[in-house]
């Protein structure tokens, strides 16, 4: 049975936090979907709190700590990430921009991301849009199409006539994610062949 490896990295800063409770629960969602298509999967998160000093001094010194490399690995090396961040200022958080910072560049490329976020009003909800989609998208993942935004008024809540709640878009959000990461290829290693685009036209002219 092939074991799939999920991180969520959570940039909370209460303990407990509605953030973590979001990741908890997209993570329980898409686990779910991976074991009914016979997969195993081991699922872990990253919490920022707790990296906050270790994330500040590498900015000045240029040098991870243990920890901080351990969580950098953990998610540059994962099958599928899901990113939840709290909204400060109708954007993400300085604490989860920082972290991914660290991250390189071309590390997350063609991996599925989740994004999501809570705030304390819907009029923040553009922020997965607007911050978190361009972000990913500069280090090259691949964001699933539904993204999923936690106001204070949305937890407890079915939705109405017109629109989902909560525990649906986690649903819809979490099975996306997961038949992603199922269908994903293999990642590339250092040992395959980058056949250059040239070659590939040349090789097409001559068949």
């Amino acid at each position: 049975m092939q074991t799939l490896k999920l991180v969520a990295v959570s940039a909370g800063l209460s303990a407990p936090s509605s953030t973590r409770l979001l990741a908890d629960r997209l993570l329980q969602a898409a686990r779910y979907r991976l074991a009914e298509q016979e997969y195993a999967v081991d699922v872990e998160v990253v919490e920022l709190r707790d990296l906050a000093v270790d994330i500040a001094k590498n900015f000045v010194t240029g040098y991870p700590s243990a920890a901080l490399q351990e969580a950098i690995d953990k998610v540059t090396g994962a099958d599928g990430v899901i990113a939840v961040t709290p909204v400060f200022t109708a954007s993400y958080s300085g604490l989860f921009k920082s972290f991914f910072d660290l991250v390189d560049p071309a590390a997350l490329t063609g991996t599925p991301v989740l994004v999501a976020a809570t705030g304390g009003t819907a009029r923040h909800s553009l922020v997965l849009d607007h911050a978190l989609r361009p972000l990913f998208a500069y280090l090259r993942a691949l964001v699933v199409p539904t993204a999923v935004y936690a106001a204070s008024e949305d937890w407890g809540t079915g939705g109405d006539e017109y629109t989902e709640g909560l525990p649906a878009r986690i649903t819809r959000a979490g099975n996306e994610f997961a038949d992603t990461v199922a269908g994903r290829p293999a990642r590339r290693t250092e040992d395959d062949e980058i056949v250059p685009f040239e070659k590939q036209l040349a090789d097409l002219r001559l068949d």
